[in-house]
């Protein structure tokens, strides 16, 4: 099945949500009135667009529909569909190497599956990868992070659990230097008590690799799980509030009806939006376009 596809039936529960209520409305719109735009709005409320992103695609609509006297309400779809992929188009910057990827995220989001999918990801266009078992407060993470090494074949660094998060970072480093490999992968602790402990954790870990591996680019990535809705965009404003965060891995958009957290996470945060997982294939992360998310979902 080709991505186009899989991206398709992923969002199929959201398309039942939102486009079929989208084109129901159009087919019923006779006239572009007041009324029309009040049902957009609600729909993309419940698509958990959230109220800020919502007000703004609705308003530019409104504008779009004056300056360009449109009447028709297919026109006016099409004009609301040109206006999401603009407002998911946040620029995300290029990939450089060597690189290292610290992912972060509270525990049940799909961390480490996807810290294991990213190895994979990126070991198929060619790049050497290792990981780093940086999440020693969780019994079970060393542990599930070493199934998904061996399952990409990639070299993993550990100390087991209750060993120094940033002690794990400081050898991984050192055997990434060690090995010119283009990409070190960190997983990072989901649970930590507090803000102030989360920055501290993570702060100490960027200037170890800051000191250490000075040529690396650092990037930070979310991971936050689609069908926590408008609870993940909290998180994730926590997080930004706590620490750099570079880039957002949406994962499990196939299992939510509410897909429209998407379009609000990018543009609250102006974070762009890198990967999404739309199923429980390993190949099931993509790298996310807006234009062919919008499609996907049109």
């Amino acid at each position: 099945m080709g991505f186009f596809q899989r991206l398709k039936e992923g969002l199929s529960k959201t398309r039942g949500n939102f486009t079929t209520k989208v084109d129901d409305l159009v087919a019923n719109t006779q006239v572009i009135d007041d009324d029309f735009y009040e049902e957009l709005t609600d729909i993309l409320i419940l698509a958990d667009a959230g109220v800020t992103t919502t007000d703004r695609i609705i308003s530019t609509l409104r504008e779009h529909v004056k300056a360009q006297r449109v009447r028709d309400a297919q026109e006016a779809r099409q004009l609301f569909k040109s206006i999401i992929v603009e407002e998911m188009n946040v620029p995300r910057p290029p990939l450089q190497w060597p690189m290292v990827m610290l992912v972060v995220g509270v525990n049940g989001v799909g961390k480490t599956t996807t810290v294991g999918k990213l190895a994979l990801r990126f070991q198929e266009i060619g790049r050497s990868v290792m990981l780093a078992a940086a999440d020693t407060f969780r019994a079970a993470a060393d542990e599930q992070l070493r199934v998904w090494s061996q399952r990409a074949n990639v070299p993993m660094i550990s100390q087991g659990m209750g060993g120094d998060p940033a002690a794990v970072v400081f050898d991984a480093v050192q055997a990434a230097k060690a090995r010119n490999t283009d990409l070190l992968i960190v997983d990072t602790a989901g649970r930590l008590h507090n803000k102030k402990n989360l920055m501290d954790e993570l702060n100490k870990i960027r200037r170890i690799i800051a000191k250490e591996y000075p040529q690396a680019a650092v990037r930070s990535m979310l991971i936050l799980d689609a069908t926590t809705g408008q609870n993940g965009l909290q998180q994730a404003k926590q997080f930004k509030e706590a620490a750099e965060i570079n880039g957002i891995i949406l994962t499990k958009l196939d299992g939510t009806a509410k897909g429209g957290i998407a379009i609000a996470i990018q543009q609250e945060l102006q974070i762009p939006v890198w990967y999404i997982g739309v199923g429980e294939g390993i190949d099931d992360l993509q790298a996310f376009e807006a234009k062919e998310f919008v499609e996907a979902l049109f």
